[in-house]
C-alpha cells in the first residue's frame, strides 16, 4: 500500500509518480491543504517566496496561478535560478508536490473591463506546447480552469483536457473544473458544473474534478457540493474543493466554516485560493484551515518539515 501524502518526507515526495501521488492522497482521506499562490508579484516576506510561506503554515500542495511557462517568474526564489529550474528550485525548497494553473481561454475571447492581473498570455493557455514544458519543468499538477473574466467554459476545457491527457496524462495528474464562473454568467449557481459536465470530464481523462467549495459561489450549498463529491467517487475519481472567490482574505470563522462543510461534503482535496493579501491567502487562514481539517499534530507537522528543509 502506498504511504499517504499527510506521512510522507520531502524525499519521498519528490519520487512520487502520478500513479503514487493520486494513491497517497487518496490515503490521506480529506486531510490535505492545496494553497495557491502569484509568484509574479513582490511577496509578502520580500525575499521568500509565497508559495514558501505557504508551505511553512501547513500547506500540503502549492499550486501556482498566473504562471507563465514561456516567463516563469517567480518572486523570492535564490537569485540565479534558471528560468527552466524554477518549479525544482521549488520543490527543493518546499518539499512539495507543485501544481500549476493553465487557462483553456477560447480563441478570440477579449474582455475589455478584464483586470491587467488576470489578462490570458500565451504561456498561461492550456495548450499541447505548454502542457509539455510544465512537464519538462518538473510539474506534477496540471490545473484546467479559469481566473476572473477570462470566459473559460466547461466545453473548452473538455476539449484541452481531451488534448493534454494525450501527451502529459501518463506523468502529470489533471484536474478539471471551475472555481467560479469565471466572466461565463450564464453558467452560474448549479449551472457551474452539472453531472454531465463530470461525465465529460472523466471520459476526457480527468484524475480530480475541481468543485466550488460550499458557500463560495453564490448558490452553492453543502447539499450540492456533497452531491457532486458523492457522483464524482461513485465514477471512480476523486475532488477538489476550492475557495476561489476571495474568501480567503475572509475572517477566521468563515475560514473554518468553509474548511467543515467541505470535510462534510467528503472532498479529498481542500484548496484555499490566493487573493488574501495580493498573491496569496492570509497565512492564518492557511494555517487554521489545517487544523480544521486534520488538527494541531498534523499541521505542525507539515509545518516542521517545512521548516527543517
Amino acid at each position: 500500500m502506498q504511504k499517504r501524502y499527510l506521512d510522507c518526507s520531502a524525499s519521498e515526495i519528490a519520487k512520487l509518480s502520478k500513479k503514487t501521488l493520486l494513491e497517497s492522497i487518496k490515503a490521506s482521506e480529506g486531510r490535505l491543504l492545496v494553497s495557491e499562490t502569484i509568484g509574479t508579484i513582490q511577496p509578502v516576506l520580500m525575499t521568500v517566496t509565497n508559495a514558501e510561506l505557504a508551505a511553512s503554515q501547513g500547506a500540503d500542495i502549492l499550486l501556482l496561478n498566473v504562471f507563465d511557462v514561456n516567463q516563469p517568474i517567480l518572486q523570492g526564489l535564490p537569485e540565479g535560478t534558471a528560468p527552466e529550474e524554477v518549479i525544482r528550485t521549488l520543490k527543493h525548497l518546499t518539499g512539495r508536490a507543485i501544481g500549476v494553473n493553465l487557462e483553456p481561454v477560447p480563441a478570440g475571447f477579449n474582455n475589455p473591463t478584464q483586470d491587467a492581473q488576470w489578462k490570458i498570455s500565451e504561456g498561461r493557455l492550456a495548450t499541447i506546447k505548454n502542457a509539455l514544458k510544465l512537464k519538462e519543468m518538473g510539474a506534477d499538477i496540471i490545473v484546467l480552469t479559469g481566473n476572473p473574466g477570462n470566459g473559460v467554459t466547461n466545453e473548452e476545457i473538455n476539449q484541452s483536457l481531451k488534448e493534454l491527457k494525450a501527451v502529459v496524462g501518463e506523468d502529470i495528474v489533471l484536474i478539471t473544473g471551475k472555481m467560479h464562473a469565471a466572466g461565463v454568467l450564464n453558467a452560474s449557481a448549479e449551472q457551474l458544473i452539472t453531472e454531465d459536465d463530470i461525465r465529460a470530464f472523466i471520459a476526457s481523462g480527468a484524475d480530480i474534478i475541481l468543485l466550488p467549495a460550499p458557500g463560495t459561489v453564490p448558490g452553492i450549498s453543502l447539499e450540492f457540493v456533497q452531491k457532486m463529491v458523492g457522483y464524482c467517487h461513485s465514477q471512480g475519481v476523486m475532488t477538489m474543493t476550492a475557495i476561489g472567490t476571495s474568501q480567503e482574505g475572509a475572517d477566521l470563522q468563515t475560514i473554518r466554516q468553509i474548511a467543515l462543510m467541505c470535510k462534510m461534503a467528503g472532498t479529498d482535496l481542500h484548496h484555499i485560493g490566493d487573493s488574501g493579501y495580493n498573491g496569496i491567502a492570509l497565512p492564518e487562514n492557511i494555517l487554521n484551515y489545517g487544523i480544521v481539517i486534520r488538527g494541531v499534530r498534523h499541521t505542525y507537522s507539515r509545518i516542521s518539515r517545512s521548516i527543517n528543509r
